[in-house]
């Protein structure tokens, strides 16, 4: 891993020769700099992608923050604001900025890329993953004219999200069909994510084509089947994640504090702002889920005897005490009695970022399944309990233990709520993912708008649809963003999402 992660540092230095462009005949030759790299190997910029990727938007600022409440999973017992709706602009203003930074590489990536296939194809992966996750978060942005700078693009007209999606899925084909005829270039020294196994980077593509259909399957129910059709009828072709040794999870190094793991970086300064949300606790508890004890760790109170005048201790015999607190609360908790993330997932600074995982595709098989698509003879209960068990497996759950679940609750019972809430389970970290999820479907039905919220936001029923634009672009792209900004209500409601089809939420 190591050798991997030193090309990042070299890869930085493309930041400024990328984002020039031109003014005068002689720009070129008055603002050379000597001592930067004009041409940056394609290998460093798919390093510093994938890093960047990894750490901007798998971070407490982009995923903990926001998503990750919005979606259920995460409760602030410090420092509330965001929970309850309160943003800093400033985050908005980085987290967009790092979007079209990584695209911004991405691109140069393809553009010199044409005699790299394996190269070209993994970027256009990456520009399908990195735009998925901006309109998924704020739903119109620009993409066709985006990063067009050396174009004399300064201002980028905006795309609907009706129109990006099916554009992604158009490139993520493009992209499947230059992995299917293979190529012969070695992509191994940039690659972060993979180390230049060009099977497991043609299984996330295809993936990927799953999770964007099942994500349209209700407004675009066409193009939806025609995708998961075409995927799982040729394996050959268009292989998808198999097992959990395909997973699209980015490994820190954990013992260089330069590469920590950003999430449990956050932690290892700040223990008590994050804990688990009342609504996963409860339903884990509720279903006897054997993850809870990987997802939380016990309180501390129940851990150690209490001390005199202790009247709010869980201490018993030293039993296990899981409480989740409530998401964008009113007031602050003594954070003693609420249980934070666990080790896997919170702690560990050699830790993960998950782009994907295997049990999230057999889920979108199982809802196809459901759907009445062709799914080449799995049936949607065979899908969900491999779905289960993959997820079950990847938190390293005891056999006795997986068994005794799928035999219980979450024994297949047919139904696409359970589907869902097994997902929802399952996809725990991927704050983005979660939150999608909710919002087009509705489950976790448990969920709720934070009570602590301002009285601005007083008329809302749900948590938020979107984030608000940030600032940047309300000035500096002015024209081309107030259209789409006057649909926005109280900076995270208005609009819904495209796939967002619940009816009643404001």
């Amino acid at each position: 891993m190591k050798k991997y992660i030193k090309n990042i540092s070299t890869a930085c230095v493309a930041l400024s020769s990328l984002f020039m462009v031109g003014c005068t005949d002689s720009f070129e030759e008055v603002n050379t700099d000597p001592d930067n790299a004009e041409n940056v190997p394609t290998e460093n910029l798919l390093a510093y992608s994938l890093y960047n990727t990894s750490y901007r938007f798998y971070d407490r600022w982009f995923a903990m923050d926001e998503p990750m409440s919005f979606g259920g999973y995460v409760a602030k017992m410090s420092y509330i604001d965001e929970a309850r709706y309160l943003f800093r602009p400033g985050v908005q203003d980085t987290n967009w900025e790092h979007i079209y930074r990584v695209l911004n590489n991405v691109m140069d990536i393809q553009r010199r890329s044409e005699a790299s296939p394996n190269m070209l194809n993994v970027a256009k992966v990456l520009e399908a993953h990195v735009i998925q996750i901006a309109t998924d978060r704020w739903r119109d942005v620009p993409y066709s004219d985006a990063v067009k700078m050396a174009a004399g693009v300064l201002t980028p007209k905006y795309d609907k999200q009706e129109d990006i999606y099916p554009a992604l899925l158009a490139k993520l084909k493009e992209a499947a069909d230059g992995f299917a005829a293979g190529g012969d270039d070695d992509i191994s020294s940039g690659d972060l994510l993979f180390h230049g196994d060009m099977l497991k980077w043609q299984k996330y593509c295809n993936s990927l084509r799953l999770r964007l259909a099942i994500r349209i399957s209700e407004v675009s129910p066409v193009l939806a089947q025609q995708t998961v059709e075409e995927v799982l009828a040729d394996p050959v072709s268009y292989p998808v994640m198999k097992d959990n040794d395909d997973n699209a999870f980015f490994w820190w190094l954990g013992g260089d504090g330069n590469y920590y793991e950003p999430i449990a970086d956050a932690y290892r300064t700040r223990k008590s702002e994050f804990c688990c949300s009342d609504v996963m606790v409860n339903y884990l508890l509720e279903n006897k889920d054997p993850r809870i004890s990987i997802y939380c760790m016990p309180t501390p109170s129940s851990q150690t005897p209490p001390s005199e005048g202790d009247t709010e201790s869980d201490y018993t015999d030293g039993t296990p005490v899981y409480r989740g607190y409530t998401i964008g609360a009113a007031s602050n908790p003594p954070s003693r009695l609420y249980s934070v993330w666990g080790y896997r997932y919170g702690v560990d600074l050699g830790g993960f970022s998950p782009y994907m995982r295997v049990a999230e595709i057999y889920f979108h098989i199982a809802e196809a399944a459901k759907l009445g698509y062709n799914t080449k003879g799995m049936t949607a209960e065979e899908a969900y309990n491999k779905a289960v068990r993959f997820s079950l497996e990847e938190n390293g759950v005891a056999e006795d233990a997986i068994e005794a679940y799928m035999a219980g609750a979450g024994k297949f019972k047919n139904d696409m709520k359970q589907i869902w809430y097994e997902e929802w389970v399952a996809m725990f970290k991927q704050a983005m993912e979660g939150w999608s999820l909710y919002r087009r479907t509705g489950v976790p039905e448990t969920h709720y708008i934070a009570p602590g919220r301002a009285t601005k936001y007083a008329n809302h029923n749900v948590p938020p649809f979107r984030s608000p634009y940030p600032n940047t672009e309300l000035s500096l792209n002015k024209t081309n963003n107030a259209p789409f900004n006057a649909e926005v209500v109280d900076n995270f409601w208005g609009k819904q999402m495209w796939w967002d089809t619940r009816t009643g939420v404001h």
